[in-house]
């Protein structure tokens, strides 16, 4: 992933890799004005060391931006962070030691997957469907877990819009999941980026809304929100574990950025955040159904991939003789990135997927990018045909952002596919989140 982030930085490679917000929306007139501001009114504390836990002022901004997703956190509770990165580190370094179980989402963000590996803690994913984690599938793992007699230290779960599979957890399995872990006292630690991002359908309670906070550990960030740069982020957590995040928050690196709190600080005072992020809504969904439109026109047949209602993400997973760690060597090679399938998983699996972001470059990259994509994909499936004798199946005929017509042949999933089964969990969600190239939306 760093090697990636390297190559993608440079100016002509189409980066459809990193989870990149549009910061060029941002009025470069407000953020001059508020530095301005910054500068005359309060330099000397912008320039000094702050508070480990933060600034009580940034801690209300916080508060303020939980509150719109009905979360009432006491300030207390709260500690900023050098992004939301820092506070996954923070939770790991309060709690796991060497060979201790962690639990995440099968595919999980792929930035939480070093963490975990960092303390050498023991990880096992729960597969997802197009509601989320499968919750029945937790239960069993748990199960079998204490049977060994070993507890689990935390799961760990992105439940809107989930980074990088684009799916939602749903409201039934959200209160299950609470449930578990009040019965267990087991903590989850919610990671919620995307919660204001959506674009369409309901809103959900947060797992912290549920719960009350009592075993539930709250990650937050701006990055998403107002800007990445000023690094910052935020954990809520119960008191005792407060107490020991705080100490690795100190150890780590005393504070925060001072000066980027009070940056968030004359932002929320304006009072058009929500403004912002709306409009941030309006320009990620139009890029989301622009990249759901090239994939239409530009990935095969045998080719699925989830549609989310919200968030910066779509998971794509292609026909299973395909490695989308080699792809990304052909892509790159034509100055197209995405993020290969296997940086999800810790176990290997999701050699035939891969995450795009929608949300970092405009209409027309998005079109050329995934067209580049399709292209290398297209080669692959033709020497796969080539060496093997079989015919693969042929991609429809669609115009951009026209789903697969009436009358127009199914095409069979390849050998060893995801695609292949009933369709349908013991939850009832669907196996694969995704749709076919084609195929219209429920």
């Amino acid at each position: 992933m760093r090697d990636l982030m390297a190559v993608t930085a440079r100016p002509e490679v189409i980066s459809l890799a990193g989870g990149l917000p549009d910061t060029s929306t941002f009025p470069a007139a407000t953020f001059a004005a508020q530095m301005t501001r910054i500068a005359q009114e309060s330099a000397a504390e912008a320039l000094q060391y702050g508070p480990t836990e933060g600034f009580a002022e940034t801690v209300d901004c916080i508060v303020e931006v939980m509150g719109a997703e009905g979360m009432l956190p006491d300030p207390d509770d709260v500690i900023v962070t050098t992004g939301g990165q820092q506070a996954i580190d923070l939770i790991c370094k309060t709690l796991v030691d060497p060979g201790d179980v962690v639990v995440c989402e099968a595919p999980t963000y792929p930035g939480a997957v070093p963490v975990f590996c960092s303390y050498q803690a023991d990880v096992v994913q729960i597969e997802c469907d197009s509601e989320g984690m499968r919750i029945d599938e937790l239960e069993r793992v748990l199960e079998e877990l204490d049977s060994e007699k070993r507890r689990v230290k935390f799961v760990y779960s992105v439940p809107s819009f989930q980074n990088p599979a684009g799916v939602t957890l749903s409201l039934a399995r959200r209160r299950r999941l609470v449930e578990l872990a009040r019965h267990r006292e087991l903590l989850v630690v919610e990671d919620n980026p995307y919660g204001l991002l959506r674009f369409g359908g309901d809103p959900l309670p947060p797992l912290y809304q549920l719960d009350g906070g009592d075993f539930v550990i709250y990650v937050g960030t701006f990055s998403k929100i107002l800007s990445p740069g000023i690094r910052l982020g935020w954990a809520v957590a119960p008191p005792p574990v407060m107490e020991k995040i705080v100490l690795g928050k100190q150890a780590a690196d005393l504070c925060s950025s001072t000066l980027t709190q009070r940056f968030v600080q004359e932002y929320f005072a304006e009072g058009r955040w929500r403004e912002y992020i709306e409009s941030l809504i309006e320009i990620y969904r139009g890029r989301r159904d622009t990249m759901l439109a090239a994939l239409r026109e530009h990935f095969p047949a045998q080719a699925t991939w989830t549609e989310p209602e919200g968030g910066l993400f779509i998971w794509a997973t292609l026909p299973d003789f395909i490695d989308t760690s080699d792809l990304l060597a052909k892509a790159l090679r034509e100055d197209v990135a995405f993020v290969p399938g296997q940086a999800a998983y810790t176990d290997g699996r999701g050699h035939n997927s891969m995450r795009l972001n929608f949300s970092g470059v405009d209409d027309a990259e998005i079109r050329e990018g995934i067209k580049r994509i399709g292209k290398a994909i297209a080669e692959q499936v033709e020497l796969y045909g080539t060496l093997t004798g079989e015919r693969p199946a042929q991609q429809r005929t669609h115009h951009p952002g026209t789903p697969g017509r009436e009358g127009e042949e199914e095409a069979p999933s390849p050998p060893g596919s995801e695609a292949a089964g009933s369709g349908k969990d013991d939850e009832g969600g669907d196996v694969l989140p995704f749709r076919r190239a084609g195929e219209e939306s429920a």
